[in-house]
């Protein structure tokens, strides 16, 4: 259930500007680096308008115990965790149902970009620890760990890449932000493989007609091709680095 508008709140203005500043179709500000943290495999750190998340990649290696293993593939294991001190209200440390279900629905969709088969009883772990939350965190985690992992060395089929749209106002508009999240009327995160569009993640809170969902969804896909391209753009700072330290 969204929740009502405070009075005091006018989420899009007179001009067709959002609480932001935004137009409905415009990114918040994304930066990503990788290589963050030296004892990890491989790591990433993205800010994605005032999100701040950090991303730990260890693995592929033999799964524990052993029981756990799959002898045809790799396990992915996404671990989604929001810092006490990441959001206004301080929360309580530790794991609640939603951070559980994030968990899953990251670890399901990094799976299918990552080529588990080539490491039967293994397991790669993926940590997402959100320092800073401003709504799309999901998503942000998501984009952030798919370039850990490419930076890890992890083989992939391709890079996972996401964003949200929703309704605000019985307006869509792209990447919400913490207002528009909390009191919009529908919000919409998803997420795809960059090359192929093969949908990995899609959710939805809220509710859209046929036509508002066709046209979040055009706006996303149009949107994670500016995503995509920051991932590769860190990336190859990554690799430029490295032959430059040669």
């Amino acid at each position: 259930m969204r929740l009502g508008t405070p009075s005091d709140i006018k989420l899009i203005d007179e001009n067709g500007l959002r609480v932001d500043g935004r137009t409905p179709e415009q990114l918040r500000p994304i930066k990503i680096q990788t290589d963050v943290l030296n004892r990890a495999d491989g790591s990433a750190y993205i800010e994605w308008g005032g999100n701040k998340i950090m991303v730990a990649v260890y693995g592929p290696r033999e799964a524990y115990p052993r029981h756990t293993q799959d002898i045809e593939r790799a396990i992915v294991k996404a671990r989604y965790n929001m810092a006490a001190f990441s959001v206004d209200e301080r929360k309580k440390p530790g794991p609640d149902r939603r951070s559980v279900e994030i968990s899953k629905v990251i670890s399901e969709a990094l799976q299918a970009a990552i080529l588990v088969e080539q490491f039967p009883r293994a397991q790669i772990d993926v940590f997402i620890e959100v320092l800073q939350a401003d709504a799309g965190t999901r998503i942000a985690g998501l984009t952030a760990a798919s370039v850990a992992l490419a930076a890890a060395g992890v083989p992939m089929r391709d890079l996972v890449v996401g964003c949200t749209a929703g309704k605000v106002d019985g307006q869509i508009v792209l990447d919400l932000c913490r207002e528009e999240d909390n009191f919009g009327q529908a919000d919409l995160p998803m997420a795809i493989l960059a090359r192929s569009g093969k949908v990995v993640l899609i959710q939805m809170d809220g509710d859209l007609t046929t036509e508002e969902f066709d046209r979040a969804t055009s706006m996303i896909l149009n949107a994670t091709k500016r995503i995509n391209q920051i991932q590769r753009e860190a990336l190859q700072g990554k690799y430029i680095a490295e032959q430059g330290g040669e």
